[in-house]
């Protein structure tokens, strides 16, 4: 039944194995407006006291490792979901605030009511998937990605902001643009390496979910991205229970819910918490529960990720997450990504 994949033919499986042509389009017409360049000379030469970093669900999560990047750097950002900020934030809306607002639709209703709220007194960067929402009119400067018509769960557009907000974090960070677009160009090919597989990864992950009822992506640093993007799609393509945690918290309580029905993805990450997170994974099976390492050095095949360079690592680590959704699919005879009760634009707060 399940080398069949019927249950799984459908637009969200197409606009996964979409991925590699979105990112490599995306690359393609990254590129730095006199507008952002402008706001970027303003941010470095004090001209801002603080730098916000916005978004829901998943575009929020996105921002994670921009954050990271910016604090290393010597910025002080606050990273805050749009719904927090718009109702407890609004000092925030000030002239000496850089907003990087980030919205896959860039009209969804807490996106709307920030513009509405801010009406132009702090800068706008806008990141987003749609040239003529009310964000992208409404920004200072604008990168888009190219991520194309997307169907329901966050997939294309999820990879494609990480790669656009890789390359703003370049030019915010003063890096040279040149090898971060090497480095980048490098995402495309290592998504379609591990998408042309992706009948057997399903396959695997299928054994390896028989008898689960609750999974946790746990991580950190930059692997947060994922880990929390992660848990959000598996509960709306599988409509499966997953909750995504840092690999520190999941110690603090969490760790006393193992049982052969608790599956626990580990991801390495970077140093220096990589020998932490592996040491998690022994210290799960030690104690007689589940759990794999996602990463270049993972065991089970749908948990490997293809050698790159560390900033496509972000991309790289929600592709085993999607498998899942797809091998819990193919359990529940369900077609994946087929919302029956949200929508693709939240247009209600």
């Amino acid at each position: 039944m399940l080398s069949e994949f019927s249950t799984l033919q459908g637009p969200y499986l197409q606009d996964i194995l979409d991925q590699p042509g979105a990112l490599e389009d995306t690359l393609a017409h990254l590129e730095a407006s006199a507008a952002l360049e402008s706001l970027v000379g303003k941010l470095h030469g004090g001209g801002f006291r603080n730098v916000v970093l916005t978004g829901m669900g998943s575009s929020f999560h996105a921002l994670h490792p921009m954050n990271l990047a910016l604090i290393d750097q010597g910025f002080i950002p606050l990273r805050v979901e749009t719904g927090e900020l718009v109702h407890y934030m609004k000092p925030l809306f000030d002239p000496k605030t850089l907003i990087i607002a980030v919205s896959q639709s860039g009209q969804s209703a807490e996106m709307v009511r920030l513009l509405e709220m801010n009406h132009r007194r702090a800068a706008v960067i806008a990141v987003t998937n749609t040239p003529k929402s009310p964000l992208a009119n409404c920004a200072d400067a604008t990168v888009f990605t190219r991520a194309g018509h997307e169907f329901s769960v966050s997939c294309k557009t999820y990879v494609t902001a990480l790669m656009a907000l890789e390359w703003l974090t370049a030019i915010l960070c003063k890096r040279d643009l040149r090898r971060a677009h090497e480095e980048l160009k490098q995402a495309s090919p290592s998504v379609q390496t591990y998408l042309s597989d992706w009948k057997q990864h399903v396959r695997s992950l299928t054994k390896l979910l028989n008898g689960t009822r609750q999974l946790f992506l746990v991580g950190r640093g930059r692997s947060r991205a994922a880990v929390e993007t992660g848990a959000l799609i598996v509960k709306e393509s599988a409509h499966f229970s997953a909750e995504g945690m840092s690999s520190a918290a999941f110690r603090h309580g969490p760790f006393e819910m193992l049982s052969e029905e608790i599956l626990v993805l580990v991801f390495a990450g970077d140093e220096p918490t990589r020998s932490l997170n592996e040491r998690l994974v022994e210290d799960i099976q030690q104690q007689g529960g589940r759990a794999e390492l996602v990463g270049v050095d993972a065991v089970l095949a749908p948990c490997q990720l293809p050698v790159a360079p560390r900033w496509v690592q972000p991309i790289l680590e929600i592709l085993p997450v999607q498998m899942i959704t797809l091998a819990l699919a193919a359990q529940a005879g369900r077609e994946p990504g087929r919302f029956e009760l949200a929508t693709k634009v939240t247009t209600r707060e």
